[in-house]
């Protein structure tokens, strides 16, 4: 970390060291050489973390750079122009520029030689490189706290890369690494072979339903067939089928999900090869893949939303689906019976790691935050009340990692940008082996199969229906203002398996907020969603995106 006054003081993990540089290259050299800073790789045939230094403004002005970033781009999108004298002077001093030039995040290398990486990351707090919803008010903490922020992210996630969304997709990367040394046959010399249960090396196309409608498989093939839209709910219960029982009910109670798309990445198998064609197959639930599926005979009370649309509303006929949206007809105890599908035959729990190291961070996160494992229900909520007042700086590492797990399922299907794109062209993204929109509708149908499946089981265990689901929060009628006065507890106190529960952990619940029962019917009559508005202010959707 660099905060510049003359001979500028960096910490790491609260140590300070004294940094000469005055320049961006001499900045590099120093990290390089002699700060120590880095972190070892997750594993053992992956690559050590690149140090990073995150620059105030006061350092930022110090090293030749400007304040503020100004230009005709938005956002993270703007970078320094190629002739500005500080890229000259990276240039000069025969460092380079990845393609994202010398913008909020700047990586500044050198070829490797002799298997040594020569790498630096560069954030830049005043060109907004911590945004405020992944990052809530570290932008303005002071340095020292800065550093513990991302300091203890670094340990508990990775050292961070460019936004969280960047950081969660290359956390999948760093846990299954692409390759390992394998010994050559022939000549006994080791060299880079696959790593099993790895994404490999080269992208992989994905199947026409798959893919987003601008990409060339759908452009160029002139695919007409229809796509996936495995994607989050957002639905909210007709109005005149509320009962006169449930209006007169004094408040609306939402719940939230802990990271929702983090526990259904759990345990779940994905395809690791590219997709192939079968007309008419039989429905297998343990292979991963796209069905072309007719799901509009499933019967289900209209007071809960269809678990096979986004919308909640019922299919009209054959539509594609992800084998979770699938198999969960057949969990229903409806027959399915595909028409075509892509499906994969290598498989795998590519998300493994991934999911358990973000758990872990998650837990412990929240546990240094006073909210553990060993509360009672009425102290969970009490904790989780004043959570975010115990430490502004641990409760800013828990949203960045919250952050992480949604956008690194959304970069799986990142969109071009940029007003110059054409459709049918190819974009930088999927020309990687991490641009997976097969992976990222698995994580989506499980969640929201997932969310179904408790909202089924609430029906039937306590006979209440939901008024409104957006992703990972759902609203219920309930007599008090607390989910304590709702939720299905046991004679013992204990709570009942299958619904809601409440808890710490990612796929449990917290309260996600209270109002009245006017307010929430007022919003359904104007066709708003109630969960969008429960906590106060407009919820963001979690689409992973």
């Amino acid at each position: 970390m660099s905060g510049a006054k003359g001979r500028s003081p960096a910490r790491s993990a609260g140590i300070v060291l004294d940094c000469p540089a005055t320049t961006v290259p001499q900045l590099v050299e120093w990290t390089l050489r002699e700060s120590g800073l880095g972190a070892l790789k997750l594993h053992r045939n992956g690559k050590d973390s690149d140090p990073l230094i995150v620059l105030t403004a006061a350092a930022a002005v110090k090293l030749g750079l400007p304040e503020r970033l100004e230009g005709r781009e938005q956002g993270r999108s703007l970078r320094l122009p190629e002739d500005h004298p500080v890229v000259k002077q990276v240039v000069k001093a025969k460092w380079q520029l990845t393609q994202r030039g010398f913008g909020p995040w700047a990586r500044i290398y050198r070829k490797a030689t002799s298997n040594q990486r020569q790498c630096v990351q560069l954030a830049i707090l005043s060109w907004d490189a911590l945004d405020e919803r992944s990052w809530p008010g570290v932008a303005q903490m002071e340095p020292a706290d800065v550093a513990r922020v991302l300091g203890v992210y670094a340990q508990r996630v990775l050292t961070p890369r460019g936004s969280t969304a960047v950081s969660g997709l290359e956390l999948m990367t760093a846990l299954r690494p692409p390759t390992r040394a394998v010994q050559d046959r022939e000549s006994g010399n080791w060299v880079s072979g696959h790593n099993p249960g790895s994404l490999g090396t080269e992208p992989v196309d994905p199947a026409p339903p798959e893919a987003t409608p601008e990409h060339p498989v759908v452009v160029n093939s002139g695919w007409t067939g229809g796509f996936l839209d495995e994607e989050a709910y957002q639905w909210v219960r007709d109005v005149d089928l509320l009962t006169g029982e449930e209006v007169a009910l004094p408040f609306a109670v939402g719940l939230d999900l802990n990271t929702a798309f983090l526990a259904a990445a759990a345990r779940l198998t994905v395809g690791l090869s590219g997709p192939d064609h079968f007309h008419h197959p039989t429905f297998n639930p343990k292979i991963p893949g796209s069905w072309l599926v007719d799901l509009s005979h499933v019967e289900l009370d209209p007071r809960l939303p269809s678990p096979f649309t986004p919308s909640g509303a019922r299919p009209t006929g054959p539509a594609w689906y992800q084998t979770h949206t699938v198999a969960y007809a057949q969990e229903l105890g409806y027959n399915v019976q595909p028409i075509e599908a892509y499906l994969r035959r290598e498989t795998g729990a590519y998300l493994d790691p991934w999911h358990d190291r973000l758990k872990t961070a998650y837990v412990d996160t929240l546990a240094d935050l006073g909210v553990t494992k060993d509360l009672t229900d009425a102290e969970f909520l009490a904790a989780m009340e004043r959570h975010k007042e115990v430490a502004p700086a641990l409760a800013a590492v828990l949203a960045a990692v919250k952050a992480t797990v949604k956008g690194g399922v959304g970069k799986l299907r990142e969109r071009p940008q940029g007003k110059h794109y054409r459709d049918g062209d190819r974009w930088p993204a999927p020309e990687r082996p991490t641009w997976r929109p097969d992976i990222r509708a698995a994580v989506i149908s499980k969640a929201r199969v997932n969310m179904h499946r408790k909202l089924l089981n609430m029906s039937r265990m306590t006979g209440l229906f939901p008024l409104a689901v957006l992703s990972d929060c759902v609203v219920y009628p309930s007599p008090g203002n607390s989910p304590l006065d709702f939720l299905p507890y046991a004679a013992s106190g204990k709570p009942q398996p299958g619904g809601f529960r409440l808890g710490p952990t990612p796929g449990l619940a917290k309260l996600e907020g209270v109002q009245e029962m006017a307010w929430a019917v007022d919003l359904m009559d104007k066709g708003l969603n109630p969960a969008r508005h429960i906590k106060g202010g407009d919820a963001v959707l979690d689409e992973g995106e």
